[in-house]
């Protein structure tokens, strides 16, 4: 496998930075509406029907305010998924542009390093935006619980981003990205905890969806915004979704480099 030289991933700095430029207006609306489409339609439209009781939903004073971190959560996740499956196809499969890329001193690690920085890029300017969509809402206990969320979305997107490139490297063509959104993604999406307790779940799916990442990114990021934040809890989950950054690093190169090099 490859060794990693970041100087020479940040080479590509001017190629991620070009393809931003070029394709920016694409998800520019996506990217400012829908965060507040979903703030206004789960938690203010359907919120204004919920009344349940703080104790019922996790410390949120509100279900927008239960809500709201979840939506910031699932939306990173989501982003991250669009990032590195069918664009990661492309790039070995249809435009090869990743076999340009390694006829140059660059690795197969700094190709890897690059994309997946850019991802985090991705991942950051859509969170800015949702959380600051939510700021008039009132959901926000403090400025350092909302920064500590910020951040939380970033480790929550590499730790999405390093295992599904490296199942997106794996796959022989495009048709088993329908397999990853239909029994990945949205299953995540709905029963990870975003738009309801999962304790309401039966006790096999409550414990299935404690060992999601997207439980473990929206458990986090609501501690941090609500302000209920649990020391131990906390920890165990910026483990588990470092541990998974890492390992679908590991993954992500080797798989790549077999794809390509091999």
């Amino acid at each position: 496998m490859t060794r990693l030289d970041v100087r020479r991933a940040a080479r590509m700095t001017d190629y991620w930075w070009v393809l931003t430029k070029r394709t920016w207006r694409g998800s520019a609306i996506s990217s400012f509406v829908v965060p507040l489409l979903y703030v206004l339609a789960m938690g203010v439209l359907l919120g204004g029907f919920v009344d349940a009781d703080p104790a019922e939903l996790e410390g949120a004073t509100s279900y927008l305010a239960f809500v709201a971190p979840g939506l910031v959560a699932a939306q990173t996740m989501t982003t991250v998924f669009g990032e590195v499956t069918y664009p990661v196809m492309g790039m070995i499969k249809w435009n090869r542009a990743y076999l340009g890329m390694i006829a140059t001193p660059l690795g197969v690690a700094d190709v890897v390093f690059a994309h997946l920085g850019f991802v985090v890029f991705r991942v950051a300017t859509v969170s800015a935006v949702f959380l600051a969509v939510m700021a008039p809402f009132g959901v926000f206990e403090s400025v350092p619980g909302v920064i500590g969320a910020f951040f939380a979305q970033l480790l929550l997107g590499t730790a999405f981003a390093a295992p599904v490139y490296a199942l997106s490297a794996s796959l022989p063509n495009e048709s088993g990205f329908a397999l990853v959104f239909r029994l990945g993604m949205i299953p995540m999406f709905l029963f990870s905890g975003a738009f309801f307790p999962i304790e309401n779940l039966n006790p096999f799916l409550e414990a299935l969806a404690r060992v999601t990442p997207l439980w473990q990114g929206v458990d986090l990021t609501r501690m941090l915004v609500l302000g209920t934040v649990d020391g131990p809890a906390a920890a165990v989950h910026v483990a588990y979704l470092l541990a998974l950054t890492l390992a679908g690093w590991f993954a992500a190169v080797r798989l790549l480099e077999r794809r390509l090099v091999s």
